[in-house]
């Protein structure tokens, strides 16, 4: 399980994130709060992450960064819009986070044939364990 540093630091990334495009939109605040909640992380501490930055911490097993930008994609797609700069800025994540290039440029693809964008989990294990051998 990760540790609360590395929790803040999920959420406070995805945060900004959201905020990519200057404004964090009601379907994203609502899934950032349920990945909080998930997380174990307090409402109140939830909430000031919006207006302070936490140490950023990239997930140590390849499990929870692969977790890590899913959650990435899923928000991204929670208002059914994708701007450049939201592709962009993922692109970057993953790459940040030691994913390989191949694997996230897959799942930025082939996201377009998913209702509502929204790759199964079991699809995007799969897209990166074909990269990992």
């Amino acid at each position: 399980m990760a540790s609360r540093k590395e929790k803040l630091s999920i959420l406070s990334e995805m945060i900004a994130f959201a905020k990519v495009d200057n404004k964090v939109k009601p379907e994203e605040y609502g899934f950032l709060q349920s990945v909080a909640e998930q997380l174990g992380v307090e409402h109140s501490v939830f909430d000031g992450l919006f207006h302070r930055k936490v140490e950023h911490v990239i997930p140590k097993s390849e499990a929870d960064r692969i977790l890590q930008f899913h959650r990435l994609v899923l928000l991204m797609n929670v208002d059914n819009k994708q701007d450049q700069i939201e592709i962009d800025r993922i692109h970057n994540v993953g790459l940040e986070m030691g994913l390989p290039p191949s694997a996230i440029e897959q799942v930025l693809a082939i996201m377009h044939q998913y209702p509502n964008k929204i790759v199964p989990p079991k699809v995007l294990i799969d897209i990166f364990k074909a990269h990992y051998n």
